[in-house]
């Protein structure tokens, strides 16, 4: 199948209507259901249970549950620099760089706005411009939580409600502004080099996704919905390399720093591999 005819059946698919359907699946304990939906799963995508907690993919009471799998401890090490900043996620690097003119880039002749990846909102978007971001596209196989890349309290979580197309990399060169169309928690941070975004991004089948301090996010209510952390005797601080959140079947986590805050790794470009924990640049104290 070709990409464009690929993007063009998204378009037909009730998007939506089949990701709740694929929750249901994910949360059944039918064992039956969840060990022939399991089973098939780890054969397809070839998943190393070595690194879980739980090495046996049957011993988990839902697919939501093999899915969502803890790692064994130590099994990534978090980067002790104390300037690193890390990978949120294990997956790939599907683009980095700069933000030019408050746009971010997608892929070969996309692009979006970082207000509209940020729900409209164009004075947070502000405290981007020229800045720093970093798209980590989790694949099916990968371990699925994911990590703070630095420290910093919790501002605000915003809930966008959106489309749920893939986020391959088929998808990100076909379908315009996909990352600012899809569903999506927005999570500002504020650091000691000033705000971070944390977004996480919905996909087609994702069931569901999770922050440590919310509990399940998605699936979203029609409107955006923004909670106020900080300030209100409710300060949420994570350390670089704390969990903070999960995606419920795969997708993509962006990142965005403010303009001279940070430097990539010149190691790291489109298409380099990548684990939770591993340094991907460091932070610049002003």
């Amino acid at each position: 199948m070709n990409d464009k005819l690929f993007c063009l059946l998204q378009h037909l698919t009730p998007q939506h209507a089949l990701s709740r359907a694929t929750g249901w699946f994910g949360r059944t304990q039918n064992t039956w259901v969840k060990n022939t939906f399991i089973n098939w799963f780890v054969k397809r995508y070839n998943v190393d249970m070595s690194l879980a907690q739980e090495e046996n993919p049957l011993a988990y009471a839902s697919f939501n549950d093999f899915f969502t799998r803890r790692l064994k401890d130590g099994a990534r090490p978090i980067d002790s620099n104390p300037s690193s900043i890390v990978s949120p996620a294990d997956g790939a690097i599907s683009q980095l760089g700069d933000i030019v003119n408050g746009r971010i880039f997608q892929a070969k002749g996309q692009s979006y706005t970082t207000t509209e990846l940020l729900g409209g909102d164009a004075e947070l978007a502000a405290e981007f411009d020229q800045g720093s971001f970093a798209t980590v596209y989790l694949s099916p196989r990968d371990y699925h939580r994911v990590h703070m890349p630095y420290s910093g309290v919790l501002r605000t979580m915003v809930a966008i409600p959106g489309d749920l197309f893939s986020v391959n990399t088929a998808t990100a060169q076909e379908v315009p502004r996909l990352f600012s169309r899809n569903e999506r928690v927005v999570a500002i941070f504020d650091t000691d080099i000033g705000p971070m975004a944390v977004v996480l991004v919905g996909a087609m089948i994702v069931a569901g996704i999770e922050t440590v301090w919310a509990g399940e996010v998605a699936p979203f209510k029609r409107h955006i919905e923004t909670t106020r952390y900080r300030g209100l005797d409710r300060n949420i601080s994570l350390a670089k390399g704390d969990e903070m959140g999960l995606f419920k079947l795969g997708s993509t986590a962006v990142v965005l720093f403010a303009k001279d805050r940070m430097q990539w790794d010149p190691h790291y470009e489109a298409g380099t591999p990548t684990v939770m924990g591993v340094g991907m640049g460091n932070a610049v104290q002003v």
